[in-house]
């Protein structure tokens, strides 16, 4: 099948946790995926709680030589941090073959240091793509009005947002295409700051609680919305005096970092911004707060909006989207969670056309298309059953009478499990697999013999006695 023409310079940028790191000398200190996960997980704990950062470093590198080498080659999590996330070697692997693009030409990985400020990595966006750009532009004559496409995951698209908004990015931009990014922040990452690792996965063995805090991006990923119950209603984070855990000066930071995007994305012919959104995924995004303890709620004004299973879905758009039209519609709506949307053939289909700028195929539209809601667990402890539930909606055509499948996959290759799933009434379906071995794996759930239904969840299995 011949490749579509892309002339443009296409820029890939990971989520958080999404790239490799290494010290000085070359060794890794982050470069853990797939199988390898939870063993070297184990050992990487003294590790990652040297990277902890500086207090007041703000916008700087802490020079301490670590640096970006690549992107994450399959799933990956950090717990305490964020949650399991797919790789990108399948995502740069469909890019070259179903479009022109080659590495070191005009397929650009941007790999970067993901404890920092978005703004210092926009920045480090900005130096790399003033130097790539003008190079791809020159090598031959059909190229000189190349301009830049930038594919962002999860955190990757406020970075880039954050160079074309406030560092003159939008001047060379053709479109940013953002998948599954928190404009308006994420609950999870709130939660992970103020109840941290020591209530979420105790049979790690280590603590990453402090490194976590200190990480200006983590803040940065907080909700941008009010999400706290108080007696007088849900709050903004960054209003309540003495949150445990958090940092007030960088979620202060955090909350200028957003108000800025805000501002100035009101231009009069602002950049094209697809938001690729996850929908119909439980999704946490509220909270109470009781003494120290932050609970994630599933509800907002009594309403449950759903999302990604990571970002909810009102904080999967610019907050400004109303009033300037920078990103009006959400670009293409997959039943599909967080960690695996880069990844989704619907996905795919969407970003096909964008990058051959044709207009996307939504395959959300098709009338017979089942939205699944999958619940499953993303850290599990060692020796607990698997159990996954699913939702469907109740206007969904035989929604309490389905055949469907789950698949436990692991990220080392080995033999996959599969359940059938038990009707339990009013959309409601279960399956429980027996205590899974430590290590990652890839939950695949459809409609039976509907490949074209399948979400993906990840999870983390832990070992015991660390």
């Amino acid at each position: 099948m011949a490749r579509t023409r892309v002339v443009d310079l296409v820029v890939v940028l990971p989520g958080i946790m999404g790239s490799r790191l290494a010290d000085a000398d070359g060794r890794a200190v982050w470069d853990l995926s797939g199988g390898a996960l939870w063993r070297g997980l184990r050992t990487l704990g003294g590790s990652l709680n040297r990277l902890r950062l500086p207090k007041d470093l703000g916008d700087a590198h802490p020079g301490d030589g670590i640096v970006p080498v690549g992107l994450m080659p399959d799933v990956h999590a950090i717990p305490g941090i964020w949650q399991p996330v797919d790789g990108y070697t399948d995502l740069l692997t469909w890019l070259e073959r179903n479009f022109t693009v080659s590495p070191g030409e005009n397929l650009l990985p941007f790999p970067y240091d993901w404890r920092l400020s978005c703004r210092y990595n926009a920045h480090r966006l900005g130096a790399t793509l003033a130097r790539e750009l003008p190079r791809w532009q020159a090598s031959a004559p059909e190229r000189r009005d190349a301009r830049v496409v930038l594919l962002c995951h999860s955190m990757g698209g406020l970075i880039a947002r954050h160079w074309v908004e406030r560092l003159g990015g939008h001047e060379v931009t053709r479109r940013l295409i953002t998948l599954g990014t928190p404009h308006r922040g994420s609950l999870a990452a709130l939660d992970h700051l103020v109840n941290g690792l020591r209530k979420g996965w105790g049979p790690l063995g280590i603590d990453l609680t402090a490194f976590a805090r200190s990480l200006p991006s983590l803040h940065q990923l907080a909700p941008d919305y009010a999400c706290v119950e108080t007696p007088q209603g849900l709050a903004y984070a960054r209003d309540l005096p003495g949150l445990p855990g958090v940092d007030p000066a960088l979620l202060a930071d955090a909350a200028a970092f957003h108000a800025d995007l805000r501002t100035a994305a009101n231009r009069p012919a602002p950049t094209p911004l697809h938001a690729v959104t996850g929908i119909r995924q439980p999704t946490h995004t509220t909270a109470r707060l009781t003494g120290a303890d932050l609970t994630p709620l599933w509800l907002i004004d009594g309403a449950d909006e759903r999302g990604d299973g990571t970002v909810p879905r009102l904080a999967a758009r610019p907050a400004n989207a109303d009033l300037s039209g920078y990103a009006v519609d959400e670009s293409h709506t997959p039943c599909e969670q967080h960690g695996a949307i880069q990844n989704n053939p619907g996905v795919r289909d969407a970003l096909a056309g964008l990058l051959g700028q044709d207009r996307p195929f939504h395959r959300d539209g098709e009338e017979d298309a089942v939205p699944l809601g999958v619940l499953a667990p993303s850290f599990l402890d060692p020796g607990a059953p698997y159990e996954v539930a699913v939702t469907i909606p109740a206007d969904t055509e035989d929604h309490d009478a389905l055949h469907l499948t789950a698949e436990l996959r692991p990220a080392d290759g080995e033999e996959p499990l599969s359940r059938t799933l038990r009707p339990l009434g009013e959309g409601r379906y279960t399956a429980t697999f027996p205590s899974p071995l430590p290590g990652a794996y890839r939950l695949a759930v459809r409609v039976t013999d509907r490949p074209e239904t399948t979400v993906t969840a990840l999870s983390l299995v832990g070992g015991a006695g660390e």
